[in-house]
């Protein structure tokens, strides 16, 4: 038997790929940080684990590993990856590009039914908070977000947003339990639905670069509190 175990149980879903839910539950936890960077990832562990063969742990771990958030050593183990500043700053610029011109689509002609939802997203987000709720808040900020990419009939930039955004969003998962964070970003949502609702094209786009330059303008308080866990690998 292995001393390791998984962040919480897995149950297999037979109609879908082994491989695809290892990979979206670890992914899910990495980025959650409930496996944080240096954390060891042996396949034999993870096959025991996961009730599977090694072959689809396998696979897993090498599309984690395309996506930056594992190093795998051949013939000894897998571990989670430091946090890359450089991935995270390249997700930031992608996704700051696009939300601005989503936010700007929005506000030329902002609907009630988009200004609704936004709304129930805010309630959400902040009963959420003041339960000190960190996952559940990340989740509705996640849904505040996408609700308007998919107002603006782009939801699958959302999801290509997504996938180029996990060490972006371990980052924030570090920031956003820190004092005034999560707070700031209840203000920054409300300044974006309350422009939506003004028709404000400027306003609007203002808002979302404020908004999505948060973490990375705290990137010296992050640092010095979790060193450790951060690392300016440069791209290839």
């Amino acid at each position: 038997m292995t001393s390791f175990q998984l962040p919480q149980p897995f149950v297999l879903d037979r109609s879908r790929s082994a491989s695809a839910q290892v990979f979206d539950f670890l992914r899910k936890h990495i980025i959650n940080l409930a496996l944080p960077p240096a954390t060891q990832l042996p396949r034999p562990a993870l096959a025991e684990q996961f009730h599977l063969s090694q072959t689809p742990i396998r696979d897993a771990l090498l599309r984690l590993e395309e996506d930056g958030l594992v190093a795998i050593y051949p013939q000894h183990t897998t571990v989670v990856s430091a946090i890359d500043v450089g991935s995270a700053q390249r997700a930031h610029f992608l996704r700051k590009s696009l939300e601005t011109e989503v936010v700007c689509a929005l506000a030329r002609n902002p609907t009630a039914d988009l200004l609704a939802r936004l709304e129930m997203k805010l309630k959400q987000q902040d009963d959420a908070l003041n339960r000190s709720d960190w996952e559940e808040f990340v989740l509705k900020d996640q849904d505040f977000h996408r609700t308007m990419y998919a107002a603006a009939a782009v939801e699958p930039l959302w999801e290509m947003v997504r996938r180029s955004s996990g060490n972006l969003d371990r980052l924030r998962n570090l920031h956003i339990p820190m004092p005034g964070k999560a707070q700031s970003v209840m203000v920054d949502h409300r300044r974006i639905v309350d422009a939506l609702a003004a028709a404000d094209v400027d306003a609007a786009a203002a808002a979302v670069r404020t908004h999505l330059s948060g973490t990375l303008s705290n990137l010296t308080h992050i640092r010095a509190r979790y060193a450790s866990m951060l690392t300016d690998a440069k791209a290839d």
